[in-house]
């Protein structure tokens, strides 16, 4: 039973997005930190169980508030998972591991984290720092099936830069937690900019030539 509550909810996941690739454009995600803003471009085409799992914890306020809680340098800066106190967040059920779409765990990508499941995502999430290909996909198997890229940063790598050099230390029994909280304080889903309207057009004269125009894709 609770498989068929868990598919169910994914497929109304997936659904509550397909708008935007109805407007031709990809979902973006504006993280607010106390170190800066990232604006992230989400994939749905390429993982759309992934996306749809990450949009509505954005829409439910869950990343508001919750930290950058693992930072290696050279490496990658984990969040969106515990609070300032090193409090876990409950969260739903994990999605499926999209990893092999092709997508790449290149610098200023946004990935899953997760657990040695393959299948085990929830919330937590990665921004890569370097390339990093080996966690890319290779097999279907759980040496080889990798961490799902879902998205990229389209503006603040300057933030991801600064975030990753926070010095850091050990809170209890995790490691790497800069020693200042990096906070979420807002992450929220960044409308569609509306379609301009057509300029206004002069007067018809007696003979008019028609033009067309090509809409952007």
């Amino acid at each position: 039973m609770r498989k068929l509550v868990a598919c169910a909810a994914t497929a109304i996941l997936v659904a509550s997005f397909m708008s935007y690739a109805a407007e031709g454009a990809n979902p973006r995600v504006k993280i607010e930190t106390t170190k800066g803003i990232v604006v992230v471009e989400l994939f749905p085409k390429a993982a759309p169980k992934t996306v749809a799992n990450f949009i509505q914890y954005v829409k439910d306020g869950f990343y508001s508030g919750t930290i950058f809680h693992r930072v290696i340098k050279n490496f990658m800066i984990q969040g969106g998972g515990f609070t300032k106190d090193m409090t876990e967040k409950p969260t739903r059920p994990p999605v499926v591991n999209e990893a092999d779409n092709g997508l790449k765990n290149g610098l200023g990508t946004l990935a899953m984290a997760r657990t040695n499941d393959p299948n085990s995502a929830t919330a937590q999430f990665f921004i890569n720092v370097k390339d990093n290909a080996f966690l890319n996909f290779r097999s279907k198997d759980e040496q080889g099936w990798g961490y799902c890229v879902f998205g990229r940063v389209v503006t603040g790598l300057n933030v991801v830069t600064a975030i990753e050099n926070e010095p850091t230390g050990n809170s209890g029994m995790f490691q790497d937690v800069p020693t200042t909280p990096v906070i979420l304080t807002r992450v929220s889903l960044v409308e569609a900019a509306p379609a301009a309207k057509p300029a206004a057009q002069p007067a018809a004269k007696p003979v008019v030539k028609d033009t067309a125009s090509q809409q952007p894709q």
